[in-house]
This record gives C-alpha cells, sequence and structure tokens, in this order.
C-alpha cells in the first residue's frame, strides 16, 4: 500500500512549482521508463503493478488501484517513476540549435524534442513562458528523447542578442525556406501556438523564412508548430 504522503507527493509533482519545490518529476510506461533508466537521470522511485525486466533496484510493487492514484493517465500504464531533475547544462553553441518563443503545448514541446533528437539537434532553448519540458505531458510525448537534447530555460531576447550565430524567424511573410541556402550552424526560432514570434524577440533575427502554402484555396491560417519545426529542420539538414 502507498501512504498518503507518497500519494501525495507524486500527485503534486503534475504542477511545475511542486516539481520544482521537490526537484523531481514523474515518467510513466514501461517502454519510456526505461529509456530513462539507460540515461545519466538518477531514479528516484520505480512503481509498478507487476514485476519487469527493468533492473531498478527501487522498485515497488503497488495494486492497480494505488497505480490508479497516483497516475496521470486516464487508463495507467502499468508502471510509474519518479526521477530526479537534472541540473542544467551550458548551452552548446556550435551547430544548429532550435529555439522556442512561448511555446504553451505539451504536446507540441514533446514533439519538438523528438524532432531534435530525430535531426541531431543537441540544444534547445526556450523562452521562460515556453511550457516546462518536465510536465508529464511533455515527458509522455518525447517518447525517451528528452535524455537526448539538452534544453534549456532563457531570457531569450538576451540569449539571441548575445549568441554569434545567424538567428532565423519562422513567419508567415518570410522568404520561401525552399530558395535559401541554410548553413549548418545558426539558431532557428520558432513562436508561440497563437501568436507567432514576439515583437521582442523579432527584432533579433538575421532573416525570416517561411513554408509556402501549396493549396488551391490558401485558406489554412498556418501550421502546427511542431509540423513546421518538421519542415524547416529537415530543410536545413538539406542543405
Amino acid at each position: 500500500m502507498l501512504s498518503k504522503s507518497q500519494i501525495k507527493l507524486i500527485t503534486s509533482l503534475k504542477q511545475k512549482k511542486y516539481r520544482l519545490q521537490h526537484g523531481f518529476f514523474v515518467v510513466e510506461g514501461i517502454k519510456t521508463i526505461k529509456e530513462l533508466l539507460q540515461s545519466k537521470l538518477m531514479l528516484q522511485a520505480l512503481y509498478t503493478t507487476e514485476t519487469f525486466n527493468i533492473d531498478a533496484k527501487d522498485e515497488i510493487l503497488i495494486s492497480q488501484t494505488d497505480l490508479k492514484r497516483i497516475s496521470f493517465l486516464t487508463t495507467p500504464n502499468k508502471a510509474l517513476a519518479v526521477f530526479k531533475i537534472p541540473k542544467p547544462k551550458s548551452i552548446n553553441t556550435n551547430g544548429l540549435i532550435v529555439a522556442l518563443d512561448a511555446v504553451r503545448d505539451p504536446g507540441n514541446l514533446g514533439t519538438i524534442i523528438r524532432l531534435c533528437d530525430w535531426f541531431g539537434i543537441k540544444d534547445l532553448v526556450c523562452s521562460q513562458e515556453t511550457v516546462d519540458c518536465f510536465n508529464p505531458k511533455v515527458i509522455q510525448a518525447t517518447m525517451g528523447s528528452i535524455t537526448r537534447v539538452n534544453i534549456s530555460y532563457v531570457d531569450l531576447v538576451d540569449f539571441l542578442n548575445e549568441v554569434e550565430l545567424p538567428v532565423f524567424g519562422a513567419f508567415m511573410e518570410g522568404e520561401t525556406v525552399y530558395k535559401k541556402q541554410l548553413p549548418n550552424s545558426g539558431i532557428l526560432v520558432m513562436g508561440n501556438e497563437a501568436n507567432g514570434i514576439s515583437k521582442q524577440v523579432e527584432a533579433t533575427m538575421d532573416e525570416k523564412v517561411s513554408i509556402p502554402r501549396f493549396g488551391d484555396l490558401q485558406a489554412t491560417e498556418s501550421l502546427n508548430v511542431a509540423t513546421a519545426t518538421a519542415i524547416l529542420l529537415s530543410e536545413f539538414r538539406r542543405g
């Protein structure tokens, strides 16, 4: 049986302020937990409804009822782990970096982290207004990629002004990305789902790029930010 204090601690980690207070975050699902166990992240506790070949010293067998009490999912996924939030690492300003200006949706951030992993982007830089990367929904969407991408939260305007790399922003009115010769090193900035890149961040741009619409009606207002990131990163990698 889980104690009331254990249940209270784990369920509190759904909120950012308690993740910061306790220094822990929650991961659910066997596949993602295994990926994180193979990384340098430190496991605090692992709760499972049956014994799995996970090779974790802190595995605690609990009932399905208890798992439902601590799970953030509608249908709990047999295992839940609590990991320690790692200490921030310095940003490597060599190569291609993705920067996010107030991306709010956890699913979008999780997908962008996976895209960074896929395209070999080592550093993802986020504004302070961007959703927390240790949000349970973000962790779920990364499918383990969070262990292979260095995510930093910064004052984005200051960072872009200080870094000695060309800064590319994704804009509807930018130059079509299909006609550009893109560098191997630089920063690709993606904006907020509803408002795009803010005026303050826009002022730091060296170039504006866009993904042209090919539909006859031209009725779609914009692409989902994660979808647009995938297309633009593909073009940067293609050169």
